[in-house]
């Protein structure tokens, strides 16, 4: 037996085994899916080469080999209700793949899969099944008669056993092979009544991209063939490992360990250890490629993954944070395979314990409530407005509350669910955000004294509570809301400044604000209640978060550099368009009739950071419009002021603006500023983003580490990159031509002088020849050439390659022209000769090719062909 057997050697044998024959190794693209807006995450490891195989992406290899990180947990590929239930669902996994971009097909990426199975896993022939399409003959002849699979261990299969990308485009049949886990476990093999138990499990799949299907339907064959597959990673050590849940492999048991002693539990099997043990590799890997927990989109998934993990940590009886401290548990197990883990576990493990401490103030709440519900219900089925409650008040998801109905025997009404998600939609506020009309929506009398210029904390009282539009009297735990106050310190959205967070506490109550928006002359606290009870006229305390308003007062000054110098540096015709300034970023939209070119960008830059160095004082006034307008100050788009205005100047006069909002105390503040991107947002207007402080130094310390990759990649110093990078371009340019002029000379000696050794054998040309100075891909294609001037002709070309362990090797190939592939066909050729060379061979009726290593048997084998061709047609 093999002694590969843990998850790590697997991995790295897989991919030794492919870049031993000739695959370049890549390594695994980001869980976000670049340029693919139709993928919530990666799923499969062709993902990142989508573009290769549909022609619109050259690469420096034809083939390439990978371990891809893979998360399905959304969207169409969604396995996060069976996760933990069953034995092999996952969020996250792995997966091993070799791929060929019209270089290798269906005989050599078959020969790889049953030599890395058989001989260096050493899987027992026996115990491994084999499936391919039902119209796919090719296939089935090469796993029997060149493989030597047994042809009772071979099923033909419809649907599942054709891939394609899409509704059109490149697709094919696909041939997919199992493990036998032997006959004390239940199950038929696949096609048969008990293909869907668990004695035969799949572990590889090969897909023959073969055909380019149109918009009717139709099949066309592909110019250049391409294989995919893709071998799931637990799966196989699942089988070497010789168990038969992935979650008794070595990771698996290592991370349910883990989680059990944190947990202090001490039953191994209990699902729940399950559960948590796969949510922390999809959560932190999602947070390493940048996904962060939210309410909307990729970061609304990863947040229902984490607090799944929660619910089934409180299930264990967790009342603390815990989850995040898997994190160094798990890098323990897969940061040798991945380092960018070990570069950021600090920030991951922040970001989790952040979202459990905000998930731990209702989820104990939320339970009670369902507890209490499950009590008095009539019946095996939870109400859809109990489900939607639970979503709405507490953010737990639908599936959190599937697991607890499961373990109850209880069912969900979901259509009464999505009856009251519609009903919640049509109020615009779906996925527990806030994205609620407020001006247009509430009827409220008063006004909110804004104190936030002089101090970020403040004592206040309630003037009003709004719940669902609603005036109510008051709040209770765990409901969202709107809280209006007499003063506040809390900066209100306007002028393009986001709203300030925060929190409001009272004698019980404990308030969360989650954004602060201005209505006429109120100032609206958005959030929800976590703690107590909050009434109109209760005294509370109101604190900003410091670090986010701090962080976004410096975008905001930023900001109104920036304009002044577009202005410097562009001219007048820069009116200010539109805004966005928050904690993270600033985002300028202005008027412009054509791009900024990258000098003037520099330029615009270098203008701004003047500005900050000479650190002047940000000096604002309060005056009359008709005086502010005679100072010259500019008006911020979107603002609507009064007779009295505040007006903000920065610099001797630099930036002259009216503005409301939150700024620095002096220029030098803001520390930095980088622009990271300028495009066209409309007809004439141009939007730019930038970095500001901290942030923008993160930004240049990661150019900084691109740069020395880079120059570690070319072999030279930092300050070289530029000029060799220049030298290598213009070496692979005259390469190129040379390529280019040689193939031309090699086409026009295949149509001339070789084809002069043709001999006629009734009305058909046969060419057997031996071509020198040529390897494999030149020899196809000199063969396509030489049938192109044929009316009705064999052709067979040998030559003598060098083989990845130096010595040398014969390659062969076969071309019959279509008119003669009912009597001849060029697979049968190949195999006549690639056997007499010590080899193999195969391929279509009009083309085949193989090889062999008898070198000193190819002039015979080649002269052999007349013969054999003769007895063919006679």
């Amino acid at each position: 037996m093999s002694v590969i057997k843990s998850t790590a050697d697997i991995r790295q044998a897989f991919l030794a085994f492919f870049e031993n024959h000739g695959h370049t190794p890549v390594a695994s693209s980001s869980l976000v899916p670049g340029d693919d807006p139709t993928l919530l995450f990666t799923n499969a490891g062709m993902v990142q080469f989508k573009d290769v195989f549909l022609g619109n992406e050259q690469r420096a290899y034809q083939r390439a080999t990978s371990s891809q990180r893979c998360v399905r947990a959304g969207g169409k590929h969604n396995d996060l209700e069976n996760v933990g239930f069953t034995a092999r669902h996952h969020t996250f996994f792995e997966m091993l793949g070799n791929f060929s971009f019209g270089d290798y097909f269906k005989p050599e990426a078959i020969r790889f899969a049953w030599q890395f199975l058989t001989e260096v896993l050493e899987l027992p022939k026996e115990r491994l099944w084999v499936t391919v399409h039902i119209s796919d003959d090719e296939a089935a002849d090469i796993w029997i008669n060149e493989i030597g699979v047994n042809a009772e261990r071979l099923s033909r299969l419809d649907e599942d056993n054709f891939w394609q990308m899409g509704d059109t485009g490149p697709c094919g049949p696909c041939s997919e092979i199992f493990f036998d886990h032997g006959e004390d476990v239940p199950g038929g093999p696949p096609g048969s009544e008990g293909e869907d138990l668990d004695r035969y499990i799949e572990i590889w799949n090969l897909v023959f991209m073969q055909y380019e299907r149109s918009a009717d339907g139709t099949l066309t064959d592909l110019p250049k063939p391409s294989i995919d597959t893709g071998m799931g990673l637990e799966r196989i050590a699942a089988v070497m490992q010789g168990v038969h849940s992935n979650y008794e492999i070595d990771i698996f048991a290592n991370l349910i360990r883990a989680v059990a002693a944190i947990t202090a539990t001490d039953n191994l099997s209990d699902q729940s250890l399950r559960v948590i043990a796969d949510h922390i590799r999809s959560c932190a890997f999602l947070i390493v490629d940048g996904v962060q927990p939210s309410n909307e989109g990729r970061g609304y998934v990863l947040r229902r993954i984490i607090r799944r993990a929660l619910r089934h940590g409180h299930k264990l009886g967790v009342t603390t944070p815990f989850f995040y401290q898997l994190v160094q548990s798990l890098v323990t197990e897969m940061g040798g395979a991945y380092p960018e883990l070990v570069e950021k576990q600090a920030m991951v493990e922040q970001a989790l314990q952040d979202e459990e401490h905000q998930f731990a103030l209702t989820l104990d709440r939320g339970l009670a409530l369902l507890e209490e519900a499950l009590v008095d219900l009539d019946g095996a089925v939870i109400p859809g407005t109990l489900i939607f409650r639970l979503y709405d008040t507490y953010g737990f998801p639908v599936d959190l509350t599937n697991d607890i109905a499961r373990e109850r025997n209880y069912s969900l009404d979901l259509d009464g669910y999505e009856q009251a998600m519609t009903e919640q939609r049509e109020r615009a506020r779906a996925a527990s955000r806030f994205d609620l009309d407020y001006t247009a929506s509430l009827d409220i009398d008063g006004e909110t004294q804004f104190t936030g210029y002089q101090s970020l904390t403040d004592n206040a009282s309630v003037t009003g509570l709004y719940r669902d539009g609603v005036a109510v009297e008051k709040l209770a735990a765990g409901e969202a809301g709107v809280v209006v106050l007499d003063k506040t310190p809390c900066y209100g959205e306007a002028g393009g400044q986001i709203g300030d967070q925060g929190l409001l506490v009272g004698t019980t109550a404990r308030f969360s604000i989650e954004d602060c928006k201005k209505q006429n002359d109120n100032h609206l606290h958005i959030g929800r209640l976590s703690d107590g009870e909050l009434t109109v006229g209760d005294l509370v305390t109101v604190e900003v978060d410091v670090d986010a308003r701090r962080a976004t007062a410096l975008n905001h000054s930023a900001t109104h550099l920036l304009q002044a110098s577009l202005q410097k540096i562009l001219g007048d015709q820069v009116v200010q368009k539109g805004s966005l300034v928050d904690s993270q970023r600033l985002r300028f939209d202005f008027s412009f009739g054509q791009a900024v070119t990258a000098e003037q960008i520099a330029d615009v830059e270098a203008l701004v950071n003047q500005q900050i160095r000479l650190n002047s004082p940000v000096q604002t006034e309060e005056m009359t419009m008709a005086a502010a307008q005679e100072k010259g100050a500019m008006a911020l788009f979107g603002e609507k002021y009064g007779d009295s205005v505040r007006v903000l100047t920065m610099g001797d006069g630099f930036s002259v603006e009216l503005c409301g909002g939150i700024h620095a105390e002096r220029t030098g503040d803001i520390g930095l500023l980088k622009i990271i991107s300028e495009s066209g947002v409309a007809a004439g207007t141009r939007r730019i983003e930038a970095l500001t402080g901290a942030t923008a130094l993160a930004y240049y310390h990661a150019m900084e580490d691109d740069i020395a990759e880079v120059a570690a990649a070319l072999k030279t110093q930092r300050s070289d990159v530029v000029n060799k990078t220049v030298q290598l371009t213009e070496e692979n340019r005259l390469l190129q031509r040379e390529l280019k002029a040689l193939k031309v000379k090699l086409g026009n000696n295949s149509g001339g002088d070789i084809l002069a050794n043709a001999k006629m054998i009734g009305d058909i040309s046969v060419l057997a020849t031996v071509v020198e100075g040529v390897d494999s891909k030149a020899l196809r294609d000199m063969a396509d050439q030489i049938k192109s001037r044929l009316e009705r002709g064999v052709v067979l070309l040998g030559a003598v390659s060098e083989g990845l362990d130096g010595g040398g090797k014969v390659a062969l190939i076969a071309g019959v022209t279509k008119n003669l592939t009912g009597q001849i066909k060029a697979g049968d050729l190949m195999k006549f000769v690639a056997t007499q060379v010590g080899g193999k061979g195969g391929g279509r009726p009009d083309m085949a090719q193989g090889g062999g290593t008898d070198i000193a048997a190819l002039p015979a084998a080649v002269d052999s062909v007349n013969a054999w061709v003769a007895k063919q047609l006679a």
